[in-house]
């Protein structure tokens, strides 16, 4: 078991849950949380008996964004660089760690769920449980700052430009039943205890009777091809993955357990069996 400060982690059934645990400071964001998030996700997508994972916060607060007070630490080290006439600013160290943190959710080889009111974490998921009266903000705007978590890339994919411009221009605070009405989460329970046990039935729904590598495959390409400037990006990279797919034991289980109308018992697993290389294309390297 590995031991975190910051996160807890452990295995259950199948599905791996991640706690934000500083429920001295409402479980906010910081660098280390970050470093020991992406750590989580490294031995969740390395463990093949982990099929989904589900992101939770320690107590009512969940996860109250970024902690201000690291803004602090972040800005005087720009400072002195700026100082010293060393400041360039497309220089790797100053990128933001939300943004990295987000980048490693998106390349997630296995799906999952967030159980957590935190803006620009759950971006990355893919499916949102959230508390009914849960406080929403984007407040970029009313901090001086700028959008952070590559959230001008995905949260318009989620709720469309308008919500996007809407939250993310005025930073105005709104509730969980807007956010559930503009799509920005998927579903409201009344309990932080409704609200993980929901994400947890949600990310089983991932992995009852599914092939993990199907899975690993299809929720890749998913949200790779929400960048894509044609279809045809989609049509070539389907075509191959479906022609690798067809070869495997899986697509034999799956057509085998549906003729003898079984419950299937796909033997591929992730990493293990995941084509080398796929998504084939030029994933950019940080």
């Amino acid at each position: 078991d590995m031991s975190y400060s910051t996160i807890r982690y452990e295995v259950q059934d199948g599905i791996s849950l991640l706690t934000l645990h500083r429920p001295d400071a409402m479980n906010a964001f910081t660098t280390q949380m970050g470093e020991e998030m992406a750590d989580a996700f490294d031995a969740s997508d390395a463990d093949p008996s982990v099929r989904a994972m589900v992101v939770t916060g320690e107590g009512r607060a969940f996860c109250a964004g970024a902690d201000l007070s690291l803004g602090a630490e972040t800005f005087n080290a720009v400072a002195t660089a700026q100082a010293e006439g060393e400041l360039v600013d497309t220089d790797p160290q100053w990128r933001d760690f939300g943004g990295r943190l987000n980048l490693r959710i998106f390349d997630s080889e296995k799906p999952v769920v967030a159980a957590i009111n935190g803006a620009t974490m759950i971006l990355p998921m893919d499916a949102r449980v959230a508390l009914a009266g849960a406080k929403f903000a984007l407040p970029f705007t009313k901090r001086g700052i700028a959008w952070d978590g590559c959230a001008s890339w995905f949260l318009p994919r989620l709720v469309g430009v308008e919500a996007a411009l809407d939250w993310g221009l005025s930073g105005r605070t709104f509730l969980a039943e807007e956010a559930l009405a503009r799509g920005l989460v998927s579903e409201l329970q009344d309990t932080p205890e409704a609200v993980l046990e929901r994400a947890l039935a949600r990310a089983r729904l991932f992995v009852k009777d599914t092939a993990p590598v199907s899975v690993a495959m299809n929720r890749r390409l998913l949200w790779r091809m929400l960048g894509a400037s044609h279809p045809m990006e989609a049509h070539r990279l389907e075509s191959r993955a479906i022609l690798h797919r067809g070869m495997s034991p899986d697509a034999a289980e799956g057509v085998t357990s549906f003729l003898e109308k079984r419950t299937p018992n796909f033997p591929g697993q992730v990493p293990a069996d995941y084509p080398a290389g796929w998504p084939w294309d030029t994933d950019p390297q940080y």
